[in-house]
């Protein structure tokens, strides 16, 4: 035999065993890889929902302990449930949930494995794959006002409304979390003021002034309004969270406002601010920081019979002025107008149409503090309850008590009259009835619990 041929027959041998290992282990790599990429994706996609149930539940706690306890155990059964033990041959586990907080942030971070074993790369000494993935998810600060109507429209339904408040400030977090409690119906009350210098809030004393809420009498929206953009502006700039909320709640629209009025002998008459309400006569001067009617003075109570009876209305909003003698309409602050062309005509007149005038005003004022809020950066979120919601009244043909919860939180189907896309855009919910309420909420305090990666 030639022993060149020999040599080239052993050489075509070793060649082809190479070529054939190569081979395998090109295929080895290509099974095993893929099957690793596909428990990679899975495994991304296992972190990512654990780090956002983590963010979510971080709110649930009294204290950062008890907050971090949940954080972890939300984020453990939320991988659990998107990545099954086994899946693909792998051994998927979380080893590591860390969480901080910061200021008013919370920061969740959640890194996972799942070690898998190869098959064909054996042949190269391989014996496990280890897919690793990581994700993080910041739940933002917030600063929020909580306005619940308490008018007495709301009737029956008053339990729901107080149980389905509660519930809501259930998904906020106590250590970290600014709140402001207001309720309003002819007048307004803050109920608990937010904190100007520390983070959180008392849920549990919130909890009870809920519970004794009294539903009665008007729907004095614009006190509301106002004193939930005034909470949120009290926080100093430099501690203001980054992100401003006011939810607002109510189930009609807007009868009654507060005012100074002008008389025709200020020194001898009324010289204190109170509310107008469209369903009483004239002299019914309501107390402003009281949400049940409560006549403001007899001098305030008998302005129609008075010699000195009011005549009109202010041209401006000017209830909350520091000194009554320099709330008139010539030299107090135009920021919210009242005798107006648009969006609804509203006259000085307070004899032959003062219940059209004061309707018509208090919508507006309701839509224009809204309106300066998110000027100012605050989102408002608003909540309606009941078919009357859907209605006209004689002195508004055109809008529905809803269209004015619209406006106010400038929702993207709101009347074009009243979108301004520049500010933020914020959501309204309709419950039809008070079962409705809770899931309501709960919509709206998802959207506000927006998670940022």
């Amino acid at each position: 035999m030639n022993p060149n041929l020999s040599r080239q027959r052993g050489a075509v041998a070793i060649m082809v065993a190479v070529s054939m290992f190569v081979l395998l282990a090109v295929v080895g790599l290509c099974v095993d890889a893929g099957l690793a990429y596909l428990v990679k994706a899975r495994l991304n996609a296992a972190v990512d929902s654990a780090a956002l149930a983590g963010a979510r539940a971080v709110t649930t706690g009294n204290n950062q302990t008890e907050q971090i306890a949940s954080a972890r155990a939300a984020a453990a059964d939320f991988f659990a449930a998107n990545i099954p033990n086994n899946y693909l041959l792998s051994s998927p586990r979380i080893t590591s949930t860390n969480v901080t907080f910061s200021g008013g942030q919370a920061t969740i971070d959640v890194v996972a494995e799942a070690p898998m074993p190869v098959s064909i790369m054996q042949i190269m000494n391989f014996t496990t794959l280890t897919p690793v993935a990581a994700a993080q998810t910041i739940r933002n600060d917030l600063d929020m006002a909580l306005v619940v109507d308490t008018s007495g429209s709301i009737g029956a339904a008053g339990p729901g409304v107080q149980a389905s408040a509660k519930s809501f400030l259930n998904k906020f977090n106590v250590t970290q979390d600014r709140v402001a409690l207001i309720h309003f119906a002819s007048g307004a009350v803050v109920d608990t003021p937010i904190g100007l210098s520390t983070r959180g809030f008392n849920r549990s004393a919130m909890n009870t002034r809920i519970n004794s809420f009294k539903f009665e009498d008007g729907t004095a929206s614009v006190e509301g309004m106002w004193n939930a953009r005034d909470q949120l502006n009290k926080v100093p700039q430099g501690s203001r969270s980054t992100m401003r909320v006011i939810v607002f709640f109510s189930d009609g629209a807007p009868t009654a406002l507060g005012s100074y009025l002008i008389f025709d002998n200020k020194d001898k008459d009324c010289i204190e601010p109170g509310t107008l309400d469209s369903g009483s006569p004239i002299y019914a001067l309501g107390e402003l920081d009281s949400a049940s009617f409560n006549y403001v003075s007899d001098m305030c109570r008998l302005v129609r019979n008075n010699s000195y009876a009011a005549r009109r209305l202010p041209n401006f909003y000017n209830a909350h002025a520091k000194d009554w003698k320099t709330a008139t309409d010539v030299n107090f602050t135009s920021e919210f107008p009242i005798v107006t062309k648009t969006p609804r005509e509203v006259t000085a007149d307070l004899s032959g149409n003062y219940a059209r005038n004061v309707d018509r005003a208090a919508r507006n004022l309701a839509e224009s503090v809204a309106a300066k809020a998110r000027e100012e950066g605050i989102y408002v979120f608003t909540l309606g309850l009941g078919a009357a919601l859907k209605s006209t009244n004689a002195h508004d043909t055109v809008n529905t008590g809803e269209m004015v919860l619209k406006c106010m939180a400038n929702t993207v189907d709101a009347p074009k009259r009243c979108q301004t896309p520049n500010q933020p855009v914020g959501m309204y919910c309709y419950a039809a009835t008070d079962n409705d309420l809770t899931p309501c909420f709960s919509r709206l305090a998802s959207a506000i619990l927006r998670i940022t990666k």
